[in-house]
């Protein structure tokens, strides 16, 4: 092995010398339950042990099934120490996008939470595996915690190299071939470092799936001494009670999310003082609605944006978050030292500061590539330079704006909808508490506008004043061709709005009404 892949240390043990500094402190709080720094530390020796003992090793696939708990996250770290590849799947995927995804990245052995059995034995129907371990005792496959137990807790050095694939992201999973998005160990090393560090340790509350930017966010925790609290789902109530009990300082969010934390009635009584970074992204802010989280828990938000392609690209720091800068809060902030951005035409021509194009990134934090889609990794990561599919600008101050993703984008007679930039409008209505913008395709195959609305609470406005509202603001080409309301917008696992349903169900009710 060469001399500086032996002298290499992954992120996991960059933690497990930071979890065996004190190793008496808590560092895990899981429904009443609280793990040490020392106890999480020895479970990863014992169970990465457990591994090996089933035939698992360097440049094979971990998949895990399993929610937010402690052993989701020493399962994954046990994994990695030995040079695994960890894909983690999202919960709420039907069993049959899970069984693709298993098959697809060709997993060793499948990690299940007890509380996932019924789950895991309809996907491995699927998707047969090598080996299923448990979490605890379970309706399918060997125990891994009975395993681990009669190991050895002695440290190791890792197996992992710095080119090995560390983690498989997926996107669009849900249909067609899942797309794996392959992260090496030496780029995931970046991700600690693009998150801001705090003289005193955090304490970071979990209540989204560890699968998303809520679990780097813990290894960035967990490196800087602090405390990682796992809720198992987002329940506003829950959010802030543990926000009060706990003391949380750190919280990650994605926008539809931290709008029903805001909205909920405790939080006009929850003590959130102990809060010091609420982060939020993963998809489109309101601006008004965020000005409104400003106004409830303080000088606190940060905005992060990012791709599991590119990595983490931009922030606005709480500094940049004023309710009075509507334009910077539109923002996604300022690139991160070390990432480079240029905006391009559909040429490739570099545009000046506030020209609209397509936003392509350059860093040590960018993807590998796609798992075995060299056309597709081709396409997306050109010349070093990962094309996002975002569409943006960035200012003479050096703050960039995203306006759109270029296939949500919506072509119509006379010129682009820019989605985003419909759904700001429409929220600065005092009426309004969330919307949904989307293309559908007529009977002429040219696309039309839809929107779907969210009232606030006691609010009667009507379709008829919001497109008028739309029209005097940015013309006719904006104004949607169909709106309609609803009590709350579906979200994808992830927490995002789902498009794709209320496209779906756009273009049922077209066809029906066509019949």
């Amino acid at each position: 092995m060469p001399a500086a892949a032996q002298s290499f240390r992954t992120y996991v043990e960059e933690n497990l010398d930071a979890l065996g500094a004190d190793p008496g402190r808590p560092t895990l709080v899981h429904q009443g339950r609280r793990v040490t720094a020392g106890e999480l530390r020895d479970l990863v020796y014992r169970m990465a042990r457990a591994l090996r003992t089933q035939g698992v090793g360097r440049g094979r696939t971990v998949t895990l099934l399993s929610g937010n708990a402690p052993e989701t996250i020493a399962a994954r770290y046990a994994a990695n120490l030995i040079g695994c590849r960890v894909n983690h799947l999202y919960n709420k995927l039907s069993a049959e996008s899970q069984a693709a995804i298993v098959r697809d990245v060709e997993t060793q052995a499948l990690i299940v939470d007890p509380r996932y059995a019924e789950r895991a034995i309809e996907v491995t129907e699927l998707a047969p595996v090598p080996a299923i371990l448990a979490l605890g005792p379970a309706k399918t496959g060997t125990d891994l915690l009975e395993l681990a137990a009669g190991q050895s807790a002695e440290p190791f050095a890792g197996d992992a190299r710095p080119e090995d694939v560390c983690t498989i992201r997926h996107t669009g999973g849900t249909t067609g071939h899942p797309k794996g998005i392959c992260s090496t160990f030496s780029q995931s090393r970046w991700f600690h470092r693009a998150i801001p560090e705090d003289a005193e340790p955090p304490r970071q509350l979990v209540c989204t799936t560890l699968a998303h930017a809520a679990g780097i966010m813990a290894d960035s925790t967990l490196n800087a001494d602090g405390t990682v609290v796992l809720l198992d789902d987002f329940d506003p109530a829950a959010a802030l009670a543990a926000i009060e009990r706990e003391r949380i300082t750190d919280l990650f969010m994605l926008p539809p999310l931290l709008y029903q934390l805001m909205d909920h009635p405790d939080a006009q009584h929850t003590d959130t003082s102990s809060l010091r970074r609420l982060t939020y992204g993963g998809c489109q802010a309101s601006p008004t609605r965020i000005a409104d989280a400003i106004r409830t828990f303080g000088p606190v938000l940060m905005q992060g944006y990012g791709q599991n392609e590119a990595g983490a690209i931009s922030i606005l720091l709480p500094d940049d978050h004023d309710p009075e800068r509507p334009d910077r809060l539109r923002s996604a902030g300022k690139v991160l030292p070390g990432v480079e951005v240029a905006i391009r035409d559909e040429q490739g021509r570099n545009l000046p500061p506030g020209g609209h194009g397509e936003v392509c990134v350059r860093s040590d934090m960018i993807m590998k590539g796609y798992w075995k889609q060299p056309e597709l990794t081709a396409e997306v990561l050109r010349d070093g330079w990962v094309h996002t599919g975002d569409i943006g600008f960035l200012d003479t101050d050096g703050y960039l704006t995203i306006v759109d993703r270029i296939k949500d984008m919506i072509v119509v007679v006379g010129g682009h909808v820019y989605t985003t930039e419909l759904e700001d409008l429409l929220n600065t209505h005092p009426q309004v508490q969330q919307s949904a913008v989307f293309g559908v395709r007529d009977a002429d195959r040219m696309e039309q506008v839809h929107a779907v609305v969210v009232r606030a609470p006691g609010g009667d406005v009507d379709a008829q004043q919001l497109r008028d509202m739309v029209r005097a603001e940015r013309g006719a080409m904006y104004e949607p061709a169909h709106l309609t309301f609803t009590d709350a917008l579906p979200l994808t696992d992830a927490g995002k709005p789902d498009k794709k349903l209320l496209r779906v169900r756009a273009e049922a009710e077209q066809e029906a009404a066509r019949r």
